[in-house]
C-alpha cells in the first residue's frame, strides 16, 4: 500500500502540470497582449470623461469640405451618395469651415497637457454627423490623414443628433446644417452654423481666436429688441439708464466661461503672457453711448475678455480681417455676410430679435 501511493504520488502531478501549462500560456499570452496594447493606448492621450471636458461637437460638413459629395446626395439621393463616399474612401476630404477652429483647440489641449497632465479640463471634440456608418470610414481616414484627435463620433444616420448632444453634455456644437443648429439651441445647447470664408487666410497656430459679438450671442437680446422696435435712439437712453443692471446671458455665454477657465490655468503657471486662447467682443455698439454696460455685465460675471472692439456701427469685415479668428460668432446674417466675403469664417448664430426680422 505505501508503495502504491508513492507511485501514484510520482505520476499524478505530471497531467495536472500538462493541464496548467496551456492555462499559464494562455494567461501569459494575455498580459503580453495587454501590455502591448496598454503601450499603444498610452500614446495616444484618452478622451476626457464628459463631465471634466469642454466638449465641442463638430459635424462632417462643418469640419469638412463636402460641398460636391452634398449635391450628390441633394441630386441622386442617399444611395448614390453612400456608394459615391465608399468608393472614394481613400481620397482624403479637404478642410471645412470650423477645420482649423478644431486644430486651435487641439494646440491648446497639447499646451494644457504639458502644464496638467493629469487634469481632464481640456476640449473633447466629438464628430456628430447625421451620416450613414458606412460613410465612416472615409471620415476615419480624413481624420487620421491631418493627424486629429477625435476618437468619439456618433452617425445618427439621418436621425436627429440633438439626444446625443446631450448626452455627451455638449458645451458647442457648430454644424453647416441650419435645421439642426435651430433645433439645438431650442433645446439650451449652445450652437452655430458655419460658414466657409470666401478667400484664404493664414491662421495662428499657436493661439486661439474666438470672436463674439454682443447683444443675442453672449448677452440676450432684451437690448437689440428695443433698437430693431423702437429706434437708435430709444436703445441708447435705455443702455444708460440700465449701465449698472447686467443683461442676461445669451447663448454663447457659456462658452465664453470656459475659454476663460482655461486661460486661467494658464495664468496659474505664469503664462498670461504666452497664453494660446485669445477672446475678443466685436461689437456694433459705440462705446461712449452703450459700452459701459457690456464691460461691467462682464466684470460682474467675473469674465475677462482680451480685447472690446466697439465699432458704432461700422462693418465689422475690416476689423475681423485683422484679427483673423478662427471662428467670429454673430446673430445676424448681414455681419456673416461682410465677415466671409473678407476671409473670415463666421459662425451663424439664431437667437433673438434679429431671426424674426431676418424671416420677415
Amino acid at each position: 500500500a505505501p508503495g502504491a501511493m508513492s507511485g501514484s504520488g510520482s505520476e499524478e502531478p505530471q497531467p495536472s502540470q500538462a493541464a496548467e501549462d496551456p492555462q499559464q500560456e494562455a494567461e501569459q499570452d494575455w498580459a503580453a497582449a495587454k501590455a502591448f496594447y496598454d503601450n499603444v493606448v498610452t500614446q495616444r492621450v484618452r478622451p476626457p470623461k464628459p463631465q471634466n471636458a469642454i466638449t465641442v461637437a463638430v459635424s462632417s460638413r462643418a469640419l469638412f469640405n463636402l460641398v460636391e459629395e452634398q449635391k450628390i446626395y441633394e441630386e441622386y439621393g442617399l444611395e448614390k451618395y453612400v456608394e459615391y463616399q465608399q468608393n472614394n474612401e481613400n481620397v482624403i476630404l479637404k478642410p471645412g469651415p470650423a477645420f482649423y477652429f478644431v486644430k486651435a483647440l487641439e494646440h491648446v489641449n497639447a499646451r494644457l497637457l504639458e502644464l496638467y497632465p493629469d487634469d481632464e479640463e481640456r476640449f473633447d471634440i466629438v464628430l456628430m454627423t447625421n451620416n450613414h456608418a458606412q460613410v465612416g470610414v472615409r471620415l476615419i481616414n480624413s481624420i487620421n490623414h491631418y493627424g486629429l484627435t477625435i476618437e468619439r463620433f456618433c452617425m445618427t444616420g439621418g436621425e436627429s443628433p440633438i439626444g446625443y448632444l446631450t448626452a455627451y453634455l455638449t458645451n458647442l456644437y457648430l454644424s453647416a446644417d441650419s435645421d439642426k443648429v435651430q433645433e439645438a439651441i431650442e433645446a439650451g445647447i449652445a450652437s452655430a452654423t458655419m460658414f466657409t470664408a470666401n478667400k484664404d487666410v493664414v491662421y495662428s497656430d499657436t493661439q486661439l481666436r474666438v470672436a463674439f459679438d454682443g447683444d443675442a450671442v453672449i448677452f440676450s437680446d432684451e437690448s437689440e429688441q428695443i433698437y430693431k422696435e423702437q429706434g437708435l435712439d430709444r436703445f441708447f437712453e435705455h443702455e444708460q439708464l440700465n449701465e449698472n443692471k447686467p443683461l442676461a446671458q445669451g447663448p454663447l455665454k457659456g462658452f465664453l466661461e470656459d475659454l476663460g477657465k482655461l486661460q486661467k490655468k494658464f495664468y496659474a503657471r505664469n503664462e498670461r503672457l504666452n497664453c494660446p486662447i485669445r477672446t475678443y467682443l466685436v461689437t456694433a455698439r459705440s462705446a461712449a453711448s452703450s459700452g459701459a454696460r457690456v464691460l461691467k455685465t462682464l466684470r460682474s460675471w467675473g469674465l475677462e475678455i482680451d480685447e472690446a472692439l466697439f465699432l458704432a456701427g461700422a462693418p465689422k469685415g475690416p476689423i475681423l480681417v485683422k484679427i483673423r479668428p478662427h471662428v467670429f460668432f454673430d446673430d445676424q446674417m448681414y455681419h456673416i455676410e461682410g465677415a466671409q466675403k473678407l476671409g473670415t469664417t463666421a459662425a451663424h448664430v439664431p437667437y433673438g430679435i434679429a431671426q424674426k426680422y431676418r424671416k420677415s
